[in-house]
C-alpha cells in the first residue's frame, strides 16, 4: 500500500514538473518572438527611413529635417523617453496596451538607427546582423541551459555599464581614438554577459500560477530586456565589423 503511495506521489510530481516546462517553454518562446517582432519592426523602420532620407542626391527635405535641423534631437531622445515609460508604467497597462507601447518604441528605435546606413555600408550591416544573431542565439542559450547562478557575474555586468557611459561621455570631449577602442571592447563583452544573466533571470521569472495578464506583462519586458541586450551587442559589433561608406 505503501509502494503505491510512494508511485502516485512520483506520478503527480511528474505531472506536475511536465506542466511547468510546457508552461515555461511557451512563456520562454513568447518572449523570443516578441523580441524578434521588435528585431523586425525596428529594421524595417531604420530601412524605410533611410530610403526616404537619402537619394542618390544624397539627403532629401526629409533626410535635412531628421539629421541635420533641432528635430534630430527628438529623433535621438525618442526612444529613451519611451523605454523610460514603458519600463516604469508597464504594471499599470494591460497587455494590450504594453504591447503596442512596445511596437512603438520598436519603431522610434529604428528611426533613431536609420543613419547608421548613412555611416556603415548595407553589406556591413547585414553581415554584423548575422553575427550579433548567431552570437546573441548562443549566450541565450547558455543563459537558459546553465545551472551556474550568474548573479554574481550580472552584477558586475551591471557595474560595467556604468562605467561604459561614463567613459562614453569623457570621450564626447576627449575624442580619443584608443578610448573609443576600449569602449567598444567592454561594450561587446559588457552586452555579451548580460544577455546570457538577462536570459537566466527571465527564465527565472516565470511563475506556474501568474495570471495571463501578469505573464503577458513580463514576457514583455524580457522580451525588452533581451531586445535592448541584442541593438547594443549589434551596435557595438559594428564598430568593429562595419565598412564606412567613404
Amino acid at each position: 500500500m505503501a509502494d503505491l503511495r510512494n508511485y502516485q506521489n512520483r506520478t503527480a510530481q511528474t505531472q506536475s514538473g511536465a506542466v511547468v516546462d510546457e508552461g515555461l517553454r511557451s512563456y520562454m518562446l513568447k518572449v523570443y518572438n516578441l523580441m524578434a517582432l521588435g528585431l523586425a519592426i525596428t529594421g524595417l523602420a531604420a530601412y524605410g527611413t533611410f530610403a526616404l532620407a537619402f537619394d542618390q542626391s544624397g539627403l532629401t527635405a526629409f533626410g535635412q529635417a531628421i539629421y541635420l535641423s533641432p528635430l534630430r534631437y527628438v529623433v535621438m531622445f525618442a526612444p529613451l523617453v519611451m523605454v523610460f515609460f514603458l519600463s516604469f508604467r508597464i504594471h499599470a497597462m494591460s497587455v494590450s496596451a504594453a504591447q503596442t507601447s512596445f511596437w512603438v518604441y520598436a519603431a522610434l528605435m529604428g528611426l533613431s538607427l536609420s543613419s547608421i546606413f548613412l555611416i556603415y555600408t548595407g553589406q556591413s550591416i547585414v553581415q554584423t546582423f548575422f553575427v550579433t544573431a548567431a552570437s546573441f542565439g548562443a549566450l541565450s542559450l547558455y543563459g537558459y541551459t546553465t545551472k551556474r547562478d550568474l548573479s554574481a557575474m550580472g552584477s558586475f555586468m551591471v557595474m560595467g555599464l556604468f562605467g561604459l557611459l561614463i567613459a562614453s561621455l569623457v570621450n564626447i570631449f576627449l575624442a580619443s581614438t584608443a578610448l573609443n577602442f576600449a569602449i567598444s571592447v567592454v561594450g561587446v563583452l559588457v552586452f555579451a554577459g548580460l544577455t546570457a544573466w538577462d536570459t537566466q533571470k527571465i527564465k527565472e521569472s516565470y511563475y506556474e500560477a501568474d495570471s495571463a495578464d501578469m505573464a503577458g506583462r513580463k514576457a514583455i519586458m524580457g522580451a525588452l530586456q533581451l531586445y535592448l541586450d541584442f541593438i547594443n551587442l549589434f551596435l557595438f559589433l559594428l564598430r568593429f565589423l562595419g565598412n564606412n561608406r567613404n
